[in-house]
């Protein structure tokens, strides 16, 4: 069985489209659970009088990625989770059993992450080499400007072969007013990478049993990097599979107001830098290599 979990922030109309997909490309026996943070009438409305089947779990307060979907993965009853954020969008029916078929093939997959496309069929970053002081040095500040910093950010930033997109988000005339959506380039066999982006997950149950939940001393920002590092750990692997994809209108609050302007000015900036602190201070300055 299969439990999706939902990391939801008051976008409720984006969340209803998310859950408009999954109705249609979901397998029937999963479940769905919504972890919503800083619940607004209008988010509850939407799931009592449209989604009255999918869990709803809501909070006063915004709690943070990393609790967030613990308390989802609490309420889950799958033997496979499939953590994804509520603007991430699965638009083919093949999508999700290609993963869990994936996963039941290799069992010493902890993790599985699929390929990420924007709005405009570009493949977004969401997989990559664990950071190092440098990495956050190169991501804000002018140092990433320099031989050094290009250096850093290329070690970090995993490249891999694409072939030419193709068009997305074709809209039929008198359709659905939710446009189909269409694949887009064509990957590979599954990658071992240090880390996932958090936005979308597929975990074991087994692994998780083992591995333990995402820490909660993180409140955004890392905790997924931190996550992977202990699958790892643990003798897990963390894989990317470039033949799946989801869309994801992603959107990089952590870079508005510029590299370092955006320290003083953006909070999610400060907090990628405090969560960032943690990080090196649970670890240290050792940066291991367990993928590409």
């Amino acid at each position: 069985m299969l439990s999706i979990i939902i990391n939801h922030h008051k976008s409720p109309e984006v969340l209803k489209l998310c859950l408009h997909y999954l109705k249609k490309n979901a397998p029937e026996d999963a479940e769905i659970i919504v972890t919503d943070s800083e619940t607004i009438e209008k988010t509850e409305n939407l799931m009592r009088c449209e989604f009255p089947q999918v869990k709803f779990l809501a909070s006063k307060e915004n709690i943070g990625f990393a609790k967030s979907v613990n308390r989802g993965i609490l309420h889950a009853k799958g033997d496979f989770f499939l953590i994804i954020n509520a603007d991430v969008i699965i638009s083919e029916k093949d999508a999700i059993p290609k993963m869990l078929g994936a996963m039941q093939e290799n069992a010493d997959i902890g993790i599985l992450g699929p390929k990420l496309l924007s709005i405009n069929d570009e493949r977004q970053p969401s997989c990559f080499r664990f950071y190092s002081p440098l990495t956050i040095l190169a991501r804000r500040t002018p140092f990433g400007k320099t031989g050094w910093g290009k250096k850093e950010l290329e070690r970090f930033l995993i490249e891999l072969p694409t072939s030419p997109p193709a068009p997305l988000l074709r809209k039929e005339r008198g359709a659905d007013s939710n446009p189909p959506l269409t694949k887009g380039e064509e990957g590979g066999s599954t990658i071992p990478v240090d880390w996932l982006m958090g936005s979308a997950l597929l975990v074991r149950k087994k692994a998780y049993q083992e591995v333990g939940p995402l820490d909660e001393r993180y409140f955004m920002y890392m905790e997924d990097v931190d996550w992977c590092r202990s699958f790892w750990q643990k003798g897990w692997k963390v894989v990317y599979d470039p033949q799946t994809f989801f869309y994801h209108y992603h959107f990089q609050a952590s870079k508005k107001g510029g590299a370092l302007l955006g320290i003083f000015t953006n909070k999610y900036a400060r907090t990628h830098l405090i969560s960032a602190w943690k990080y090196f201070r649970k670890y240290r300055l050792k940066v291991p290599r367990y993928g590409v």
